[in-house]
C-alpha cells in the first residue's frame, strides 16, 4: 500500500510492487489475484478498524456527544496505527470498482457519524444551526487532515493528537467569554 500511496493505484503496476517487494509477480499472485484485490485489502482494513470503532460500547452507550467524542478519538487512533492504510482509503476516488465500493463504506460510516451529531443535538449538547452532515463534514475533515502532516518519527502520540482535536472541535479555541464587538 506504501507504494499506492507513493505512484497512486494507477501508475502502480505488478512489476513496481515486485521490485518493491524484492519479489517476483508470481509470488504476489500466489497470495492474491492482483492489484485490485490488494486495493480491497489496503481499504477494507482501513474501513475494518473504522467500522470496529462505532461498534465500541462507548460508541453505542451513554450521551450521544460522549459516543461521538469517543468516535472521534479512536478514529484518531485507528488514523495513527494504520496510517498508510487509512491514507490509500482517503485518496481513493471511485476510478474502479474496488474504489467506488470503498468509498460506499466511507459514506456509511459518515452516515453513522452524522446520526450521532443529529442525537447530540437532538438532546442539546451541540449547537442546532449548524446541518449535522455539514457538522460531520468539518469534524471529519480535521480528523482525516492528520494523514498529511502527522509523522510518527516526530514524536507526537496518537493520543496528543486525539486529545487536541477534541478539545478544539468539542471545547471550541476560545478561552473565557467572547470579546464585545
Amino acid at each position: 500500500m506504501r507504494v499506492f500511496n507513493e505512484r497512486g493505484y494507477e501508475g502502480t503496476s505488478m512489476e513496481v510492487l515486485a521490485q518493491r517487494l524484492g519479489i517476483t509477480k508470481s509470488a504476489i499472485y500466489y497470495h492474491v489475484s492482483g492489484k485490485d484485490e490488494l486495493l480491497r485489502l489496503s481499504v477494507d482494513r482501513a474501513l475494518d478498524a473504522l467500522f470496529a470503532v462505532v461498534e465500541e460500547e462507548a460508541s453505542t452507550n451513554g450521551r450521544a456527544i460522549d459516543r461521538l467524542e469517543h468516535v472521534v478519538r479512536r478514529s484518531i487512533e485507528v488514523l495513527v496505527a494504520e496510517l498508510p492504510f487509512v491514507t490509500l482509503l482517503l485518496r481513493v476516488r471511485g476510478n474502479t470498482r474496488v474504489e467506488r465500493q470503498a468509498l460506499a463504506r466511507r459514506r456509511e460510516f459518515d452516515l453513522v457519524v452524522s446520526d450521532l451529531v443529529e442525537q447530540a443535538e437532538a438532546e442539546g449538547s451541540i449547537r442546532p444551526d449548524v446541518d449535522p452532515a455539514l457538522t460531520t463534514r468539518l469534524l471529519f475533515g480535521m480528523v482525516n487532515s492528520i494523514i498529511e502532516w502527522y509523522r510518527p518519527s516526530r514524536g507526537l502520540r496518537a493520543e496528543q493528537v486525539a486529545d487536541a482535536v477534541t478539545k478544539i472541535a468539542f471545547d471550541g479555541l476560545r478561552t473565557g467569554s467572547r470579546k464585545p464587538a
